[in-house]
């Protein structure tokens, strides 16, 4: 075992859970998948990223990362410090195959403004040329749009719920299989985003692939050309019950820029987005295990 694999690997027999997370038996070689999450609660939300990985053809081994400028204040210390290692550790021999970077509550600011957008930054620098893939969900997705010079904009009303999206002609397999449905629905959750007419700008000069639009949503998923980013606008891992908390939790706190949850029953959510969810992971797997 590697020191990187034991630093990753269960401190407890009785923790099985955490052992079902380091090894799935499926196709081909395993995909090392670093997994840089900053979302709230961070150990709650490793479930939505675990159950597509799981599901995929491919073999997957999740390692979770930390940064060390981020407090993790609403996150389990005890859980971060046992379950998650540094980036250094992380690209320790053998090194990473992909790399997921979530969501984070910080759409609202500028990104000099997060205490840690320096080293992430720096991190998703290196990843672009060491790292043969990288995923973005929601803000994650941002972020690597921000690094090609794609500038995101503030949303006066949040984009929350479920939304119809089709795949572009230049959008390949990745959206929803080679043949997979044209139309496919997807969750959104955030404040902010990128207008089409920059991203289609982006397009012309080379810089990015668009691969799926949405006509509330805009372009929600796009690539470089080379797929070493690729940036996914919403939240194709969320179940619905995510929804309903967040609205749940929106709603206490008065927001006056929130409002309930579009295409969503919030007394009976229906996961609508979950083919988008699994073709998204397993085709993002294919890519990382065929490079």
């Amino acid at each position: 075992m590697s020191a990187v694999e034991a630093a990753v690997a269960p401190r407890a027999q009785g923790d099985a859970q955490a052992a079902s997370d380091f090894l799935r038996t499926g196709l081909g070689p395993t995909v090392r998948v670093g997994i840089i999450n900053i979302m709230p609660r961070a150990e709650s939300y490793e479930r939505y990223l675990l159950a597509p990985l799981r599901q995929a053809p491919h073999s997957a081994r999740p390692i979770w990362i930390r940064l060390s400028t981020h407090a993790y204040s609403s996150s389990d210390a005890a859980h971060i410090a046992r379950r998650y290692v540094t980036f250094e550790q992380a690209v320790a021999s053998p090194g990473l195959d992909a790399l997921i970077l979530t969501g984070a509550p910080v759409e609202e600011l500028a990104f000099d403004q997060i205490t840690y957008w320096r080293e992430l930054s720096e991190i998703l620098a290196h990843a672009r040329t060491h790292v043969r893939t990288t995923l973005g969900l929601c803000w994650g997705g941002l972020a690597l749009a921000h690094l090609l010079g794609i500038q995101k904009r503030a949303f006066p009303r949040k984009l929350f719920g479920a939304f119809q999206h089709r795949r572009l002609p230049s959008g390949g397999a990745l959206p929803s299989g080679p043949d997979g449905p044209e139309r496919f629905w997807c969750a959104h959750s955030r404040h902010s985003g990128i207008d089409d007419a920059e991203l289609e700008r982006a397009a012309r000069a080379g810089t990015i692939r668009l691969l799926a639009h949405g006509d509330d949503a805009g372009y929600t998923l796009f690539e470089t050309p080379d797929h070493r980013y690729v940036m996914h606008l919403g939240h194709p891992e969320y179940e619905p019950a995510r929804l309903v908390e967040e609205w749940e939790r929106d709603a206490k706190l008065g927001r006056p820029d929130v409002a309930p949850p579009a295409n969503l029953d919030l007394r009976a959510p229906v996961d609508v987005w979950r083919e988008h969810r699994a073709a998204l992971f397993a085709n993002w797997l294919a890519i990382a295990a065929a490079r």
